[in-house]
């Protein structure tokens, strides 16, 4: 995942000197004065933080989860508490949480890091949470073709807390279900239990 990797051969980091001087530009616009010494090395540094938290641009979601392996297990597996952070694409703010996935086996598995490597490549890039959520199921039901998906996001969003309505500790819970869980309310009903557990 780029998340570990080198970013000078990232999107960001190819453009890296454009970045920082339209970093630098927008703190002069806000009236701030950049050659104060808390600010000098300010455009570099939000350069190389821009290279990490929109990794997600340099992978292919699909991609990461790898090689899947023949399994006859078909009860469910559940990954559950994965932190991420992402961006808001309306504000560019931060938002943060975790994600629950659950996944009903036909035969194919997959390396559990990998479900952690895929929310990491569908969340560090500029994104809404609806999309994360439906994202993260959808790729799950094309790679693994399992009985049922789901997957529920929870998240704080900055841009509804420091700023807007400003109610700072409210969460956005999202899902997304298919197969058997979209089908089976008793289904749905283990998952939520499991993951409240």
């Amino acid at each position: 995942m780029a998340g570990v990797k080198d970013y000078m051969n990232s999107s960001v980091g190819a453009n890296r000197e454009k970045i920082e001087y339209h970093v630098e530009q927008i703190l002069k616009l806000i009236g701030e004065d950049t050659e104060r010494e808390g600010l000098l090395e300010t455009p570099a540094r939000v350069t190389r933080m821009y290279e990490e938290i929109f990794a997600g641009y340099e992978v292919n979601p699909r991609d990461v989860l790898g090689v899947t392996f023949d399994e006859n297990h078909e009860e469910l597996v559940i990954v559950k508490d994965i932190v991420y952070y992402s961006q808001c694409e309306h504000h560019m703010a931060p938002f943060f949480g975790k994600v629950h996935i659950g996944y009903v086996p036909s035969g194919q598995i997959v390396g559990l890091s990998k479900l952690a490597r895929l929310v990491e490549a569908v969340t560090r890039r500029l994104q809404v949470q609806e999309r994360i959520t439906s994202q993260i199921a959808d790729i799950l039901e094309d790679a693994l073709k399992p009985n049922g998906v789901m997957v529920v996001v929870e998240g704080e969003h900055l841009c509804m807390c420091a700023r807007g309505v400003k109610k700072p500790g409210s969460k956005t819970v999202t899902s997304a279900t298919r197969g058997t869980f979209r089908d089976n309310a008793a289904s749905r009903a283990e998952f939520l239990s499991l993951v409240k557990g």
